[in-house]
């Protein structure tokens, strides 16, 4: 009976351990993980769908992308609206905030670049 005792707390012991690792540093996802989840959660919100993503890099409280979408879909295809969301997330990846910092037609070059 000692031994059926002793392997129950072992097993909780276990189960413990495992819910602690959950909440670690070394758990955080890695930058694809991050990607995916920022362009689900902004189509989440948003209800626009990220076609690309332009910008990515790790910050001191997580993660800050530029996210590509498709505002207004037109004909031609060329003279539909985009526009660049600045997307922050957390270190754990759960978008924190976002903003439109840019809209443009899909067939103009970006102004901010030098191109016309």
């Amino acid at each position: 009976m000692s031994n059926t005792n002793n392997t129950s707390q072992s097993q909780s012991s276990q189960e413990t351990q495992n819910d602690n690792k959950t909440h670690t540093a070394d758990d955080r996802p890695g930058p694809m993980e991050v990607l995916r989840q920022a362009r689900a959660q902004l189509a989440e919100l948003t209800g626009m769908v990220a076609e690309t993503v332009s910008s990515f890099e790790q910050t001191e409280d997580g993660w800050s992308l530029e996210v590509e979408v498709l505002e207004l879909e037109r004909v031609p295809d060329t003279m539909s609206l985009m526009a660049g969301y600045e997307v922050t997330l957390d270190d754990r990846g759960q978008l924190t905030g976002y903003r439109r910092v840019r809209r443009y037609e899909r067939g103009r070059a970006d102004a901010r670049s030098g191109g016309r």
